[in-house]
């Protein structure tokens, strides 16, 4: 059962070069984003050792936060198969790590996280990271992008389990 007073939600932007995550909590009364960053992997370094890294990463930001739920962005068609099937093996990755510390996982498309952010499933990539800079009330939005894009995730998680807050 959620706390809907208090709950810490964690979102994972997946991708093999870098992976958002942001980290917000809250309840019905109001949310704050509490840390966000990414995971960057080394562009020299062979896949099998980029997802590992992204593993390890992902299970100290696990460990260190302590999610009630951990939201991830499915993964859509993407141009290119080759850059769709690399992202997939990392988002494998996370969801394996998520797993091991037995937390519950919501996947959201990319048009869901735009539609329950704006409004509109088509929105815009500054379009959402205005909404994220609004939501949680910050001077500028996070940076990078991957992070901002975590975070939208991690509001998402909060629309999900009932408890959000609208400002």
């Amino acid at each position: 059962m959620y706390d809907a007073q208090h709950m810490i939600i964690l979102g994972f932007d997946p991708g093999y070069h870098r992976v958002g995550w942001g980290v917000a909590s809250g309840g019905t009364q109001k949310i704050v984003a509490d840390a966000w960053g990414c995971i960057e992997t080394d562009p020299t370094q062979d896949l099998p050792e980029r997802l590992l890294h992204i593993y390890h990463d992902a299970q100290k930001i696990l460990k260190k936060h302590r999610p009630a739920i951990v939201v991830i962005e499915k993964l859509y068609f993407a141009q290119s198969v080759t850059t769709a099937l690399k992202v997939a093996e990392a988002r494998g990755v996370l969801l394996l790590a998520t797993a091991e510390f037995k937390i519950p996982v919501y996947e959201i498309s990319p048009a869901q996280v735009k539609q329950q952010l704006t409004g509109f499933g088509a929105a815009k990539k500054f379009q959402m990271q205005e909404m994220v800079k609004i939501i949680f009330k910050m001077n500028e939005i996070p940076r990078p992008d991957d992070a901002a894009d975590a975070l939208a995730l991690a509001y998402c998680g909060f629309i999900k389990i009932g408890a959000h807050y609208r400002p």
